[in-house]
């Protein structure tokens, strides 16, 4: 359950702790912790039988002190407040005039700074790092497919569905080779998802349209992804046939299994963090062909084709698409190469 950051030169496969300069500390960790952080602990608790619980303001201190020996390389971090979550501890930190919250376990073992955790307790490990992939290395097939894993209130998983929307738009007859797929898992016949209930039956509404009412997929998701808790009003903008959406998404409907299927996938690929891609059955990242943009998505789909569409040729956004709920394609802001998970 992490949020990788990764450079535009080497795409990080293990977790690695840097000197990261103040202007990433201040960017990518402003967007911080996913829900599923908060889950490892209610599952495996944060401190092991007999371990000793530091006090809030201790665990602050802590924390400040260990990312302004590793995390940053310019300027410090200063403890702002320390608050009891219950479980783990909330420490809100200012660095260059920005409020940044992290969270520590109550035993000041791990600190959480975008959802993964870094022991402070530990050396901190070496890097390892794998060349980016050029189009040559990519898998090809004749008919192409690139399948997109996310879950529908992951402010990245929103930006890459957001990205692929750009795409359909733009060159539609790409659209049959994007295919969006949903983490979760299925308990006691209920479909769940790592940021809660609310999540889990949005994962299975889109699954719903996708699967029974294909034609309104993409206007249904361009529709949600611009504004938090829009379904009602987007299902009746984009005519979805709401009879057949509710039988597909009660008990017993076939939504469920639907579901089961895109979780079976994703765990049968590895899948754990939002977004993920997979393109011709190969974990692929977007970030070694520019980020998260749609010429950037475009160009990675494109690389995976034998013989690469004419349409492939046009040129699309090259901006960093906005992360979460937004009006716009792009907010302006650069973007790494995180994930919820």
């Amino acid at each position: 359950m992490a949020e990788k950051v990764k450079s535009d030169e080497a795409r990080t496969v293990s977790f690695k702790v840097p000197k990261i300069s103040g202007k990433v500390w201040a960017v990518s960790t402003v967007l911080l912790l996913a829900l599923s952080g908060f889950l490892f602990f209610r599952q495996g608790g944060n401190c092991p039988t007999g371990a000793s619980v530091m006090s809030a303001n201790a665990a602050g201190s802590r924390a400040v002190d260990y990312i302004n020996d590793n995390l940053v390389d310019t300027g410090s971090a200063a403890l702002v407040s320390a608050e009891d979550m219950g479980e783990m501890y909330k420490i809100t930190t200012e660095y260059n005039g920005n409020n940044i919250d992290v969270y520590v376990t109550k035993g000041g073992k791990l600190l959480f700074v975008s959802g993964a955790p870094y022991d402070m307790t530990a050396a901190v490990p070496t890097t390892t790092t794998q060349p980016k992939k050029t189009c040559d290395d990519m898998e090809k097939a004749d008919a192409a497919e690139l399948e997109a894993y996310v879950v529908s209130y992951c402010p990245y998983g929103l930006q890459m569905q957001r990205i692929l929307a750009e795409i359909v738009e733009n060159i539609p007859s790409l659209e049959g080779s994007i295919k969006v797929r949903y983490i979760g898992a299925v308990v006691d016949g209920k479909v769940t998802a790592m940021h809660g209930d609310v999540e889990a039956q949005e994962n299975l509404r889109q699954i719903c349209i996708r699967e029974e009412q294909a034609d309104k997929y993409w206007d249904y998701v361009s529709c949600f992804m611009k504004k938090q808790d829009a379904s009602g009003s987007c299902l009746a903008q984009t005519a979805v046939d709401a009879a057949k959406l509710s039988a597909c998404m009660a008990d017993g409907g076939k939504g469920v299994d639907y579901a089961k299927a895109d979780f079976d996938l994703a765990d049968s690929n590895g899948v754990s963090g939002s977004p993920t891609l997979i393109m011709n059955g190969e974990t692929v990242s977007e970030f070694d062909f520019g980020g998260r943009t749609a010429e950037a998505v475009k160009t990675l789909l494109c690389c995976g084709f034998s013989a690469e569409p004419t349409a492939c040729f046009a040129e699309l956004n090259t901006a960093q698409a906005a992360t979460s709920f937004s009006e716009s394609y792009s907010s302006g802001a650069t973007t790494a190469a995180s994930s919820c998970g």
